[in-house]
């Protein structure tokens, strides 16, 4: 007697076969960087164009300018518009609750603007100097992070270039 397993069906294998190749083949396509997104109506074909040597090259498309920084977005400036100071220092004793009523503090630098976005430097007697990061209009102002590194997640993801420099690369009270 024979021990070989029994042969698939032809039609099996086919099958097979068949599914082998469509997967092989399921991969292929245009490469990324010549696929272009839906043109509109009535441009010109966004289809690659064969070069001389016969390879295939995409078609150059236009890009917008990039939009141009206003000074507030890429330095902070001293608030021509507040918050004072001593805003700053109200925001922390009060709700925020960072510092305590008894601790006497000088503003140090700042606040400095960029975007909506302040910081401010304090001089907190018998501590560390204390940084702050508000943001918002001065008569109401919302706390960032305060503390000797305020360079948050929040701060490098959302805060404008002015902001992010002095509280992550600039020097504090510069």
């Amino acid at each position: 007697m024979s021990t070989t397993p029994p042969r698939p069906a032809p039609r099996r294998r086919i099958r097979t076969a068949s599914l082998a190749a469509l997967l092989a083949l399921a991969g292929c396509g245009v490469p990324p960087e010549l696929r272009q997104s839906a043109t509109p109506a009535g441009s010109a074909s966004a289809a690659p164009t064969p070069t001389p040597s016969g390879t295939l090259t995409a078609p150059s498309t236009p890009t917008a300018p990039a939009p141009v920084p206003t000074p507030s977005d890429v330095a902070a400036t001293a608030c021509s518009a507040g918050p004072a100071g001593d805003r700053v220092v109200s925001l922390l004793r009060g709700r925020a609750r960072v510092l305590p009523r008894d601790v006497r503090v000088t503003v140090r630098s700042g606040p400095l603007c960029a975007d909506g976005w302040q910081y401010t430097v304090l001089a907190v007697s018998g501590h560390e100097e204390l940084q702050v990061v508000t943001r918002g209009k001065p008569t109401a102002l919302e706390l960032v992070t305060a503390g000797t590194d305020v360079c948050s997640v929040e701060v490098r993801a959302a805060g404008p270039p002015g902001i992010r420099t002095l509280a992550c690369g600039g020097t504090p009270g510069a």
